[in-house]
């Protein structure tokens, strides 16, 4: 086999191996920042597809399981502080006790994962990663003149 064969085979087996990663990345959402709690809700045929969804963590949800070594939590769509609940919940299950810093009762998350539907009867959200936003890093500045202050 000439030297010339042999690069165009490796050649043609590089660009199939890059077409099938850049394939798997796009299939897994990869350009979807996160959805909402209702968008998520909304959407058919996530259940098989990993998202991020966004959400506030319920007051008095966080369940710590050391033996198990998951943290179990309810996110909703609303902030609790706000005082407007929705009803909006979804249960999610991340398999790790180690979470963010800022993840409390009412912080802000982000969690990335799967839906499993059929798991303890009914939607259990699988997390694979949580992320916690602090607000006060992300408020943006009022313009000057706004007029707020006097």
């Amino acid at each position: 086999m000439s030297k010339g064969v042999q690069i165009a085979i490796g050649g043609v087996l590089m660009a199939l191996l890059l077409g099938w990663y850049g394939s798997t990345q796009v299939s897994e959402a990869s350009f979807a920042y996160y959805q909402t709690l209702e968008e998520f809700a909304a959407a058919d045929g996530e259940a098989s597809r990993a998202v991020r969804v966004h959400g506030y963590v319920a007051d008095g949800s966080i369940e710590r399981d050391v033996d198990a070594k998951q943290v179990s939590f309810r996110v909703q769509s609303t902030p609790p502080h706000a005082g407007e609940a929705d009803g909006r919940m979804m249960q999610v299950v991340y398999a790790s006790l180690e979470t963010p810093d800022l993840f409390k009762d009412g912080a802000e998350v982000v969690v990335e994962g799967r839906l499993h539907p059929a798991e303890s009867g009914g939607n259990t959200f699988h997390a694979t990663n949580v992320l916690a936003k602090c607000p006060s890093k992300f408020e943006g500045q009022e313009p000057p003149g706004s007029g707020t202050s006097s």
